[in-house]
């Protein structure tokens, strides 16, 4: 076969995709897996809002159709500004908000309007999906390495020695692998020293942007509280792009209504790019967004059961991890602060667990799929090292009822490599 252009030649394969496919095939050969490996809801565990639904529902029989503007409906980038005006104190204009099918095509689209060929991108790992972006984009990868004992958020240290020349800083809180957000310290030194190389900057010169993804931003746990850059130093506006919308809020991923946030030069240009790929939300479910949005009420409602379902199951296995460290195995668990996402660590690599010797974390992940039954993504999949220990574990599909029937599992399998 002739080679194809040189970036479909050269784009890998999402590691977690291929996890998951091997996992779903031993599901379907009926297999009993306890599958913590997708960032996605089960419906019939995590539904969307019941009002969300009937407004759909509503919206299709009305005959809601047709294309949809090419920035999203006005009444839809209304709610949405209202929305954030009044649970993050950050104002915007409908011409600085875009509406698109999801996060996905607002990141893609971020990049594209960014980011020029050898631009270089600053993010740190483990995170999602910035390599991928950034090399469908011909940039100049900057990787940083997040610490556990920073929760495996970046500081404003680690990207000031990089921050000279860089075009895009990718920042997601709460972050998608780790569970984890940035504190308002960290956040504000990095705000500070944005603005701070801009104003260096010439006035013909490329500014250097933050991507801001904030997915997950109403699903904090106790005392997290959630932080945004444009609240905090109303002058990064300028330099700020939000991503956000309805797919982790309200368990709503196949809804496919997302939006960012920006000025209106960058949402100008992103709009026109999108209209060229077509990745618009469809008109229905923008009409049911639109409405659904301004329903204090009910999102309220379904804020409150929604969150202590998934912190309850956040906790219980966070504790249920700290309970074997106590034990002695060696696990540990980052205490769970928002999203759906638990970071843990199980570090058996160069053990032997009858006579299966774990030489590599890629040994230990199999092992734990084939022995405990337990499929979890490894921070390698999101760009760390290929040994780390740490891993990703997601409820978005957990039952509460099968959460000790694991831990029995699991601990089998720990005390055999003991």
């Amino acid at each position: 076969m002739s080679l194809l252009s040189q970036l479909s030649e050269s784009l890998t394969g999402s590691e977690i995709v291929r996890l998951g496919n091997e996992i779903a095939d031993r599901i379907r050969q009926g297999e009993k897996i306890y599958n913590y490996t997708i960032g996605d809801f089960d419906p019939k565990i995590f539904p969307i809002p019941g009002r969300l639904e009937e407004l759909v529902i509503d919206a299709y029989k009305q005959h809601y159709t047709n294309y949809p503007p090419g920035d999203g409906l006005l009444e839809l980038r209304q709610a949405v500004a209202a929305f954030i005006a009044k649970r993050e104190g950050i104002q915007y204009a409908a011409n600085e908000i875009l509406v698109a099918s999801g996060g996905r095509p607002l990141i893609y689209s971020v990049f594209k309007t960014i980011v020029d060929e050898g631009d270089k991108v600053i993010y740190a790992v483990p995170s999602w999906n910035n390599n991928h972006y950034t090399h469908m984009n011909h940039g100049r990868h900057c990787v940083v390495e997040a610490l556990p004992e920073n929760d495996f958020m970046p500081t404003a240290n680690d990207i000031r020695p990089h921050i000279e020349d860089a075009t895009l800083i990718c920042l997601c809180t709460p972050q998608n692998p780790t569970g984890t957000t940035l504190n308002k310290q960290t956040l504000e030194e990095i705000c500070d020293m944005v603005l701070e190389e801009n104003s260096r900057r010439s006035a013909d010169a490329k500014k250097l942007y933050i991507m801001f993804d904030q997915m997950y931003w109403v699903l904090t746990y106790g005392n997290t509280v959630h932080y945004n850059p444009v609240a905090l130093r109303p002058e990064i506006k300028p330099y700020t792009i939000f991503v956000d919308g309805i797919s982790k809020a309200f368990a709503a991923t196949g809804v496919r209504v997302g939006w960012a946030l920006g000025p209106t030069k960058v949402i100008a240009k992103m709009k026109a790019l999108l209209s060229h790929i077509g990745a618009w939300a469809p008109m229905a479910e923008q009409k049911a967004t639109a409405q659904f949005m301004s329903e204090e009420q009910a999102i309220d409602t379904y804020l409150s059961g929604f969150k202590a379902a998934l912190e309850e199951r956040l906790v219980k296995i966070y504790n249920g991890f700290k309970a074997l460290k106590d034990k002695g195995y060696p696990v540990d668990a980052v205490a769970p602060q928002a999203a759906i996402y638990l970071t843990i660590r199980i570090d058996l690599k160069g053990r032997s667990p009858n006579g299966r010797f774990l030489e590599t974390q890629n040994d230990v992940t199999s092992y734990l799929l084939d022995e405990a039954k337990l499929a979890l993504v490894p921070f390698y999949a999101f760009g760390a090292d290929r040994q780390s220990p740490w891993y990703r574990l997601s409820v978005g599909t957990c039952s509460l009822g099968e959460i000790d029937e694991m831990f029995k599992k699991l601990e089998s399998a720990l005390q055999k490599a003991h």
